[in-house]
């Protein structure tokens, strides 16, 4: 058997959300047909012996993806305009060999196949609040997410959540729809009173000039990830009283219509209290994270939210928003508040910091609740179902 695989979304730099979800599972398919090869496989159920896989990419691959191997190949071709809908329909019907079955880890399937095809939803926020995208960007991921989602074989959500919302919003059949949790950035094993720790997070906040103990957001800069109600709390918090906290430590890239966030923090006069770090490779995440008194994520949507996970795994408390999958992914892991309200949140982040108590229980069940996940699991259930339609096409 042969699997394709659309590896475009892994094969870029600065890798977050749906980009860091193709990067680990194309690596955690090599993994698991790695293991295979070498008879090592973690799994009865999966079988690899005779199985395949064929990378497609309109630029050549990263150094940082998987390297080839007799079993593991990539192919790169153009044009790179419409990409999706002209060269890889173009090389799915001419090229040779020809695979079985295409695996593409993001929304958009190609515009013809002759072959079936998997893709992968994140969420469909884009359809609630399309005023936060370009009016390109829009309608793209409108049209070309239902175009795929009305062909494809099967579709892999990221949550239950995600499932649900598919299944409502494009009326497909659910067994159509499979949920594949994603997992996340393991944390080392660090000892946090360590001396080299110590170093570490003293040369980081030096670097981004944060000042004492901090309150973090780890992800893109966009109008759904409502940080400009996380500000708001963190003045409400800081208001009146010595605050608890030093600093807001917002790190990510910019993301689109983020101007504001900029703006906000001015008008509160927040300027030597709120840090922006730009983008941070995984390991200033890690140390980011583990240094952090709460990780606060009051988005207004999320199709998973794999922050929460790196963050309870690390040991920090989190709090988080009642929208989206956030609930079904923590569970009684973590402080829920109602985004919309920057006082409540601002509460649920005073909960954790003025009580130990609390705070130590968060820990205690946040990584209790992050060993359910991992990408291994994620890329089980995404092979098992791309063979199983090898088999029940040939059965």
């Amino acid at each position: 058997m042969l699997i394709a695989i659309d590896g475009n979304e892994a094969n870029v730099k600065n890798r977050v959300g749906s980009n860091r979800f193709a990067f680990e599972v194309i690596w955690h398919f090599f993994k698991l047909k790695s293991q295979n090869a070498k008879g090592k496989s973690t799994t009865k159920s999966l079988n690899l012996d005779e199985v395949n896989f064929l990378v497609f990419l309109e630029n050549l691959p990263s150094k940082d993806l998987p390297p080839e191997t007799e079993w593991w190949q990539y192919e790169v071709f153009g044009p790179k305009k419409f990409w999706t809908w002209t060269g890889l329909v173009k090389r799915l019907y001419l090229g040779r060999p020809r695979p079985d079955v295409l695996f593409s880890p993001s929304h958009y399937g190609p515009g013809f196949s002759p072959i079936p095809f998997v893709v992968s939803i994140m969420d469909l926020g884009f359809l609630r609040w399309p005023q936060q995208f370009t009016k390109k960007d829009f309608y793209q991921l409108k049209y070309w997410t239902a175009w795929s989602v009305k062909r494809a074989k099967k579709i892999i959500a990221i949550s239950e959540f995600t499932k649900e919302d598919i299944v409502n919003t494009y009326r497909v059949d659910p067994s159509k729809v499979v949920v594949a949790y994603p997992g996340f950035r393991k944390t080392q094993n660090l000892k946090l009173k360590s001396q080299s720790y110590k170093l570490k997070i003293k040369n980081l906040k030096r670097k981004y000039g944060i000042g004492g103990d901090y309150i973090l957001y780890l992800g893109t800069l966009k109008p759904s990830k409502n940080i400009e109600g996380l500000i708001r709390a963190y003045k409400v918090l800081t208001t009146g009283h010595r605050p608890p906290v030093t600093n807001l430590v917002i790190a990510g890239k910019k993301g689109w219509l983020y101007q504001d966030i900029f703006r906000l923090v001015k008008e509160l006069k927040l300027e030597d209290q709120a840090i922006f770090t730009g983008f941070v490779s995984d390991k200033e995440a890690e140390i980011l994270m583990r240094g952090a008194k709460v990780f606060a994520l009051p988005s207004f949507w999320e199709g998973f939210g794999i922050p929460v996970l790196e963050a309870m795994d690390a040991g920090v408390p989190v709090v988080c928003s009642d929208r989206g999958s956030l609930p079904e992914v923590v569970e009684k892991a973590a402080i829920i508040v109602d985004p919309e309200k920057p006082e409540k949140i601002a509460e649920g982040i005073n909960k954790v910091l003025s009580n130990p108590s609390i705070a130590k229980k968060l820990v205690r069940l946040g990584k209790e609740r992050a060993k359910l996940f991992s990408w291994q699991k994620c890329s089980k259930i995404i092979l098992d179902n791309l063979i199983s339609i090898e088999k029940n096409r040939k059965g």
